[in-house]
């Protein structure tokens, strides 16, 4: 299936338009209505509907594979140049809000190698996961709650290497004068009827919190789609919603009950790809 079709048709699909499509790609509008006739006849059904335009079922189904397929070429691509590309002067780490990042270790890092330019990036886990992969960024921090055994939940980027950096237990956050901020242990299905901050970025998003508990519920409150750890547990601490995270984040005016069930920890993972000796150093700096 030619990738540069299925660009077109996610274009397509996202713009509702065969004409703005043709603008954002570049192409006229005749290439556009060609190369879509085309991945139809490949994959043998018809993919949109005219005037107006609107996916079909097959279409439906197909734009749920195009964005993983696209990653996970521009993963591929990425990971080669990093092997056949002369080494770069510069590193770039890419980290989750509340991963941690152990800034001793990275400084030790940059001292040790006064030309190579070191640069942090905070931003939300898809973005550090596929970042690596298409090789915006060298090495990521990621972090997530989860059940011991179980990997963090993160876009599927193709061969992407993972490392614990630390595990710590997870708790659930909530303003000092809450009623439960007194509880020596909390089941999280028992908290499936209180509403919780919806932070994707920064903490564990309530569709996650549904599956961790195996229990329906857990309304989102109000939204924060940042990155800023100050913001998000300040937004707690003032009752905006509970939050899952690791008791080390707890701040003045915060509470953190443990959940005794299921057992759950927070864990940072180091995510990357091939290394240049630069990041390898970096790599080498963080792992226990």
């Amino acid at each position: 299936m030619d990738p540069h079709l299925l660009r077109t048709f996610a274009a397509v699909a996202r713009l509702g338009s065969f004409s703005a499509a043709a603008d954002e790609l570049g192409y006229t509008q005749s290439a556009v209505s060609q190369q879509i006739a085309a991945l139809e006849q490949s994959v043998g059904a018809a993919l949109l509907r005219r005037r107006p335009v609107a996916l079909t079922d097959a279409g439906s189904r197909l734009l749920e594979h195009t964005g993983p397929i696209l990653l996970r070429l521009a993963a591929a691509r990425a990971d080669v140049a990093r092997l056949s590309g002369p080494p770069p002067a510069t590193v770039v780490l890419g980290a989750t809000p509340l991963s941690g990042v152990d800034t001793v270790a990275l400084v030790g890092v940059q001292r040790a190698m006064p030309r190579v330019a070191f640069t942090l990036h905070v931003a939300g886990r898809a973005e550090v996961a596929t970042g690596v992969a298409v090789g915006r960024l060298d090495l990521g921090l990621v972090d997530g709650v989860t059940a011991p055994s179980d990997p963090l939940p993160l876009p599927d980027t193709g061969q992407l290497s993972t490392a614990a950096v630390g595990e710590r237990p997870a708790v659930v956050a909530l303003p000092a004068g809450h009623p439960l901020a007194g509880r020596r242990g909390v089941r999280l299905a028992d908290l499936a009827d209180a509403v919780w901050l919806d932070a994707p970025e920064v903490a564990t998003p309530p569709a996650q919190l549904r599956a961790l508990a195996r229990a329906e519920g857990f309304r989102g409150g109000p939204a924060y789609p940042g990155t800023d750890a100050a913001v998000f547990l300040a937004l707690v601490a003032a009752g905006a919603g509970l939050a899952l995270l690791p008791e080390s984040a707890l701040t003045p005016g915060l509470r953190g009950v443990p959940v005794v069930e299921p057992r759950l920890v927070h864990r940072t993972d180091l995510v990357h790809g091939s290394l240049t000796a630069p990041a390898a150093a970096v790599r080498a700096a963080f792992l226990p």
